[in-house]
């Protein structure tokens, strides 16, 4: 139930008087037609109330509610009519929740301390001073309250994770064969370069010339890379063979690439170059 739509109880010295229309407003719809006017044989549950007392956060929401809803200067209470209304509400709810009421009798009891100290004279004070406003106190607790309460609306203004919104999910299903990374030629250049100045380090002086077979360097390959998973780069190659040898090993090692039949892998950048045989499957 919303506070700013239920209407105030009217005090025991003040008859419940309901304007026939009210600007043209319904005050209220019967099964979907406007009502001008309040039924006289209408029936108000006794724990009304006491559903619409729990509705505030407690004393000082029911006097800051009485006091909006009148238009009332915080500044200047008018302490006898507030004190009226707030202990109409606080009448009806005693007699069936005295728990609930127990906060709401000790704020009345401040209301009524604070209306019988502005019923006596005031006490005498300095030149030059004001005497002290009896509702000086209770002022100050309901601007802070009023306070605390806007900061916790624009509090709750502010997007929450679970209420406004949710974090976004997204699964990747992940292939169960690895794949590796291709090799570019930058790094296979980078190896082949490393290789060839190894094979400089080994120099021979007998000189002899020798036919140097492009396929038969890739039957050796074949050879070498039969039963084996993996072979590293670097190993298919015997830099005291001399360069020529390495040159043909390494061309033959290109053939058998461009034919697929072996695969040049490598588990990671800058990670080893591996060698093997290319799968076919049966």
């Amino acid at each position: 139930m919303n506070p700013s739509d239920t209407p105030l109880p009217e005090s025991a010295d003040t008859p419940a008087v309901m304007p026939q229309v009210v600007d043209h407003v319904a005050v209220a719809k019967l099964y979907g037609e406007p009502l001008f006017t309040m039924p006289h044989d209408l029936y108000i549950p006794p724990d009304a109330l006491e559903v619409f007392l729990e509705a505030f956060q407690g004393p000082l929401d029911l006097l800051l509610y009485l006091i909006r809803k009148q238009n009332f200067n915080i500044l200047d209470i008018p302490m006898a009519a507030l004190t009226r209304q707030y202990l109409s509400y606080v009448e009806e709810i005693r007699s069936r929740n005295l728990e609930l009421a127990a906060e709401y009798l000790l704020m009345a009891a401040m209301l009524i301390e604070i209306k019988s100290r502005m019923l006596l004279p005031p006490k005498k004070v300095a030149e030059g001073q004001e005497p002290e406003d009896p509702r000086a106190e209770l002022v100050r607790r309901l601007l802070e309250y009023e306070q605390m309460k806007l900061a916790a609306a624009k509090l709750n203004e502010v997007p929450q994770f679970g209420r406004d919104f949710l974090r976004a999910q997204v699964y990747i299903e992940q292939s169960l064969q690895p794949r590796f990374p291709e090799v570019h030629v930058v790094e296979l250049q980078q190896a082949w370069a490393d290789i060839l100045k190894r094979a400089k380090l080994v120099q021979h002086h007998k000189i002899s010339r020798e036919e140097l077979s492009v396929s038969e360097h890739m039957s050796i390959l074949l050879r070498k890379l039969q039963g084996q998973r993996f072979v590293e780069f670097e190993k298919l190659f015997d830099p005291s063979q001399g360069v020529p040898v390495l040159v043909v090993t390494f061309i033959a090692l290109l053939e058998l690439a461009k034919e697929t039949l072996i695969d040049i892998t490598q588990a990671e950048a800058f990670a080893p170059i591996y060698v093997r045989l290319a799968y076919t499957p049966s």
